[in-house]
C-alpha cells in the first residue's frame, strides 16, 4: 500500500466561472482546488467559464495548493473543447466526471497526452469496475462523488452513510492497491458543523486522504480531521523507538501503552511521520 506523496485533506470545489471565487481561493488554506466546468457551470456559461479559467490559470499563483480542473465528459459537445483548451495550461491534473471504466480515462489520456488524470466515482458502474480504474497508468487520484452514487442507488440519507459503504469501500480499495490518492465526497449542509466532522472523521478512519468540500467555512475542520493529532505523532515517534531499541536488543517486536508493536505497525508510524511533515512544508509554504 503507498499513500500520496502530498496532503490532500481539503479539496475545495470552485465553480470556474466565477472570477471572485477562484481569487479567494488563493488565500484560503485548502491542499487542493477543483476548478469546476461542470456541474458548477450552466450550459449557456461553460464556453466563457472555460476562457475565464485559462486565464486565471496561466496568470493566478495559487501556490502549493493543486489545481485540478473537472471537465465536462467527453460524451457531451463541451468535454472535448476543455481537454484542447487546457493543453499546455499549468494544472497538476484533469479531473473526468462519472468515469464507468478504464476506458474512459483512456480517452482522455490520448485526448490530453502528458496530464495527470483523476476520476470521479460516483456510478453503480463505477464503483463495480473500480480496480480496472485506478490501475490505469495515468490515473493519479480518486474522488467520491457520493450525492449523484446516492441518486442513482436511490438510498436515503442516513449519518452513517450505510447504504453508500460498499461503495466507498470498494473504491478506496482500488485505490489503496494501485497507490493513487483518493478523498471522499462533499457533505450538503455546509453551515452543520458538527455533521461534517462526524463524516471526516469517518472519511478518516475508513481511511480516505481527505475530503471534497463546497464552501470555505468547511476547510478548517477537514484539515484539522485528516492531519495527524499531536498524540498521534508522539505515539508513532515512541513507537518507532520502542522497536528500533527491540530490534537492537535481537528482539523482533516492542511493547508501548501495554500493546505489542511489529514491523506493520512501523510502516504506518513512518507514514504518520511522513503526513505530518508533508502538511507542514505545505503550511510552511
Amino acid at each position: 500500500m503507498t499513500q500520496p506523496a502530498r496532503p490532500f485533506r481539503s479539496v475545495l470545489y470552485i465553480p470556474a466561472s466565477r472570477e471572485r471565487a477562484m481569487e479567494k481561493a488563493r488565500g484560503l488554506p485548502v491542499d487542493a482546488i477543483i476548478f469546476d466546468l461542470e456541474d458548477a457551470v450552466a450550459p449557456d456559461e461553460k464556453a466563457p467559464g472555460r476562457d475565464l479559467l485559462v486565464q486565471v490559470l496561466r496568470t493566478a499563483d495559487y501556490g502549493q495548493r493543486a489545481r485540478i480542473v473537472r471537465v465536462n465528459g467527453l460524451d457531451t459537445q463541451w468535454g472535448r473543447d476543455d481537454l484542447a483548451a487546457l493543453a499546455g495550461v499549468p494544472l497538476e491534473a484533469v479531473l473526468i466526471p462519472k468515469v464507468n471504466r478504464a476506458a474512459d480515462v483512456e480517452a482522455v489520456a490520448q485526448a490530453l497526452p502528458g496530464v495527470a488524470i483523476w476520476a470521479m466515482m460516483e456510478t453503480p458502474l463505477g464503483m463495480l469496475n473500480a480496480a480496472e480504474i485506478a490501475a490505469h497508468p495515468r490515473l493519479e487520484g480518486m474522488v467520491m462523488g457520493t450525492n449523484d452514487l446516492a441518486k442513482d442507488l436511490g438510498t436515503r440519507f442516513r449519518p452513517d452513510r450505510l447504504p453508500l459503504l460498499t461503495g466507498l469501500g470498494l473504491s478506496l480499495l482500488a485505490a489503496r492497491a494501485h497507490g493513487v490518492a483518493i478523498v471522499d465526497g462533499v457533505y450538503n449542509a455546509f453551515r452543520d458543523a458538527e455533521g461534517l466532522r462526524a463524516e471526516c472523521e469517518q472519511g478518516r478512519d475508513m481511511g480516505f486522504d481527505g475530503k471534497t468540500l463546497i464552501h470555505p467555512d468547511q476547510v478548517a475542520i477537514a484539515n484539522e480531521v485528516f492531519a495527524p493529532s499531536e498524540a498521534d505523532v508522539a505515539l508513532a515517534r515512541r513507537q518507532i523507538e520502542a522497536f528500533e531499541a527491540a530490534a537492537a536488543a535481537g528482539q523482533g517486536v516492542a511493547v508501548v501503552d501495554g500493546k505489542i508493536v511489529e514491523n506493520l505497525h512501523i510502516v504506518t508510524a513512518q507514514a504518520t511521520l511522513a503526513k505530518a511533515a508533508a502538511i507542514a512544508a505545505l503550511s510552511a509554504g
